[in-house]
């Protein structure tokens, strides 16, 4: 059961982009299975577990060490390059479509506040941060970001689009920007319709009372029902991390799992 949280598909992407090891010390325990330490990572990210309730027989780790695996990853960068990489491969199996991208976030409760988490007005003014994600055409998460709960979403547009991995297509070519882009009315502006237009991406935004969201609805809902699929990571449904880039860590490798479901359908 545990081999099945990290199966080989995944592993084998993953074990080129981590750091090395640091030297040996003489004396102290070995250090710890990196496989072991990310099958546990992704053990947390799914369940929700505290940290020190993972069941280190099961894993041969105790949730400590776990965390320190995930800090050192996160720092070195492994996940984002995890992520462009498997945009890559699904690029090049004419999987990622670019011909229109949509736009959204979602709020979660930072339950130990920490950097980057604030106010939330949907939720009594409680301590929240909040998930912003950009999806292709079918779905599939190009980039996200984490800000504040009392952050507006039309902040992190162009930041979102100016993240977004050059992705190789079937001819060869990288390709990086949307023809087309989706939002709700949080992003309708005159601003950001200019921004948009001058990175050639026709903005395809509501506008307060002109056009009705079931219209634009029927190629928006591909980004609610991405970050409902990330809903479905318990770690990401409530922050528990008080460091911000270890919660964005999560947030990234959670959208990884999905790159690698889209090139692995039977992967969990």
């Amino acid at each position: 059961m545990v081999r099945e949280l990290v199966p080989d598909a995944l592993w084998q992407r993953v074990a080129p982009l981590l750091p090395p090891p640091r030297p040996k010390k003489k004396m102290g325990r070995p250090r710890a299975d990196d496989r072991a330490a990310l099958e546990a990572i992704v053990f947390v990210l799914k369940s929700g577990i505290p940290w020190e309730m993972l069941p280190r027989k099961q894993f041969g780790l105790c949730g400590m060490t776990a965390w320190r695996h995930l800090e050192e990853w996160t720092r070195a960068g492994v996940w984002e390059e995890l992520q462009a990489r498997l945009l890559d491969e699904l690029g090049l199996r004419g999987k990622v479509d670019l011909s229109r991208a949509s736009i959204d976030s979602t709020s979660v409760r930072a339950s130990k506040r920490g950097p980057f988490s604030g106010p939330n007005p949907t939720d009594r003014a409680k301590a929240g941060s909040k998930h912003h994600l950009l999806v292709d055409a079918q779905g599939l998460p190009l980039t996200e970001s984490l800000t504040a709960a009392n952050v507006h979403d039309s902040h992190e547009l162009f930041p979102l689009l100016d993240s977004v991995p050059p992705v190789r297509m079937p001819s060869g070519q990288r390709q990086r920007r949307p023809r087309k882009l989706h939002g709700d009315k949080a992003y309708a502006s005159k601003k950001n319709r200019r921004g948009l237009w001058l990175r050639g991406i026709a903005p395809r935004i509501a506008r307060p009372g002109v056009e009705s969201k079931e219209r634009l609805g029927r190629f928006r809902w591909v980004v609610e029902r991405t970050l409902a699929w990330k809903n479905q990571l318990r770690r990401l449904r409530v922050r528990d991390e008080r460091r911000d880039d270890v919660h964005f860590g999560f947030l990234v490798l959670g959208c990884c799992l999905m790159l690698l479901r889209r090139l692995y359908p039977d992967f969990g």
